[in-house]
């Protein structure tokens, strides 16, 4: 598979976890020893990704500072400043704003969330189902922090559902979108995936797939998972062998 580009959405405020960051963007709070979104570019680079466009948005001048001077070998990093608010697809349509559709797609993932899956599966797994997008639907045993998705019997994504307690399929934040799909976003802004993109895709007509996976995630959102990051960090890095994937 022909290489391709990955935009890491970094630009969120992160409200809950304001008072432990320091006034730094969410995705750039230090985990074990490196900020949290530059393990998600060696973590998901280790998949043979190597082009990176950072969105950003608060405080981008540390994002876009720190990668400067920071090289990672192999890897290009890009950042993109939103000037205001734009929400997640709305800010995936301002990073890549003068790029052509790569023939394989896009693939976006939330910078401040990691799940140990392999996001090239998205791709291969869209394409040869002839599906417009994709997103992994991840099992927990507590949804009451995310909305739920709701397939059909094909695997398809129907809706996101509502805050509900109890396990469920929740989405984990990492798309794939085929060439096609970006210019068929709805004109508002600010954008959202879940409640703007992908419904006015399926009400066009459009495939989305789901590919359900059980692995281990984590996302920094709030004081306790913050907590919990350095030693999840370092357990998925000793793990990246066993990473579970999809049949």
């Amino acid at each position: 598979m022909k290489e391709i580009p990955m935009v890491l959405l970094a630009g969120g405020f992160g409200t809950r976890i304001a008072h432990l960051t320091e006034g730094l963007p969410k995705p750039m709070v230090e985990v074990a020893g490196r900020p949290f979104i530059e393990w998600l570019m060696v973590y998901y680079g280790t998949f043979g990704i190597a082009d990176f466009i950072l969105s950003t948005g608060y405080r981008s001048e540390i994002v876009e500072k720190y990668f400067r001077q920071r090289s990672l070998p192999g890897v290009k990093v890009r950042c993109q400043k939103e000037s205001v608010p734009l929400g997640t697809a709305g800010a995936f349509l301002n990073a890549t704003s003068g790029f052509a559709d790569p023939s394989n797609g896009w693939l976006i993932a939330n910078g401040d969330s990691l799940i140990a899956a392999n996001p090239t599966l998205l791709v291969e797994f869209g394409q040869k189902h002839g599906w417009d997008a994709a997103l992994f639907g991840l099992e927990v045993v507590d949804a009451t922090r995310f909305g739920t998705l709701k397939l059909s019997k094909e695997g398809l994504l129907e809706s996101f559902s509502e805050k509900r307690t109890g396990s469920g399929l929740i989405n984990a934040g990492v798309y794939w979108l085929s060439r096609d799909c970006r210019a068929k976003f709805p004109s508002k802004r600010p954008l959202s995936f879940e409640t703007d993109v992908f419904p006015e895709l399926l009400v066009k007509g459009m495939r989305i797939g789901v590919l359900p996976v059980s692995v281990p995630f984590i996302d920094i959102g709030t004081p306790a998972t913050l907590e919990q990051a350095n030693d999840f960090v370092i357990d998925v890095a000793k793990r990246r062998d066993k990473v579970i994937k999809v049949d």
